[in-house]
């Protein structure tokens, strides 16, 4: 890559918070109560980087019939709840977001509600505000690449100047469809131990599993 790098999009969920396995432990726990079995590692698998609406949509298109209506606002008050109580940040989060003298941002699956309240908690809110997107702000979430071409937008950069941060397949698949480069995350504690090859057949450039090796990485793509 010729361009040189002008701006870090960083996913939120499993790169700046170690947030996944609440959230699917909380989908994982209401699917399961309702008829639908399966393991917080399958969600994790499946799911892990797509917006809860196309995950619930898949999930009904399976079960033959809609959700219970108040699902979504159910699983909504668990996540919540953990937040609060039992997010991290990613270690070396903020230090690498300190550090950064280049422009960034994050565009995230996650609603806006729960995306601030996690960066909040974590004390990042500051380290990135306003710079904060989400898939709602868009018409299709990942693995489509609508979010990080509205971040970087909004950022006035262009694609191949941005490099995406990304912890799940779907990220990397968005990422690499927007024209970006993407180095791919494994050290939240979701990440199962092939997770590093996964990333890499997606299309991330390099994968890391810690998040001081980022500045490294950015040297080398510049």
């Amino acid at each position: 890559m010729n361009d040189p790098i002008e701006l870090l999009i960083f996913d939120c969920d499993g790169v700046l918070l170690d947030s996944e396995l609440i959230a699917c432990a909380a989908d994982a726990e209401g699917l399961t109560e309702i008829g639908y079995r399966i393991s917080t590692e399958e969600v994790v698998e499946r799911f892990a980087g797509i917006p809860s609406e196309a995950m619930y949509a898949t999930i009904e298109k399976q079960l033959g019939h809609a959700l219970p209506a108040n699902f979504d606002g159910d699983i909504k008050r668990r996540v919540l709840e953990k937040y609060r109580t039992d997010l991290c940040a990613v270690a070396g989060a903020a230090e690498v977001l300190s550090s950064l003298n280049i422009k960034k941002c994050v565009a995230s699956s996650s609603e806006p509600a729960k995306l601030a309240l996690g960066l909040i908690e974590t004390g990042l809110f500051e380290l990135l505000y306003p710079y904060i997107f989400s898939t709602k702000l868009v018409s299709r979430g990942k693995p489509h690449p609508d979010i990080f071409e509205y971040a970087a937008d909004k950022m006035g950069v262009g694609a191949t100047q941005c490099l995406v941060v990304e912890d799940s397949v779907a990220g990397v698949c968005a990422a690499k469809a927007a024209g970006m480069t993407c180095i791919g995350f494994t050290g939240g504690s979701h990440c199962p131990p092939n997770h590093h090859d996964r990333l890499l057949a997606a299309g991330a450039r390099e994968v890391i599993s810690d998040l001081s090796q980022l500045l490294k990485h950015i040297e080398q793509v510049t």
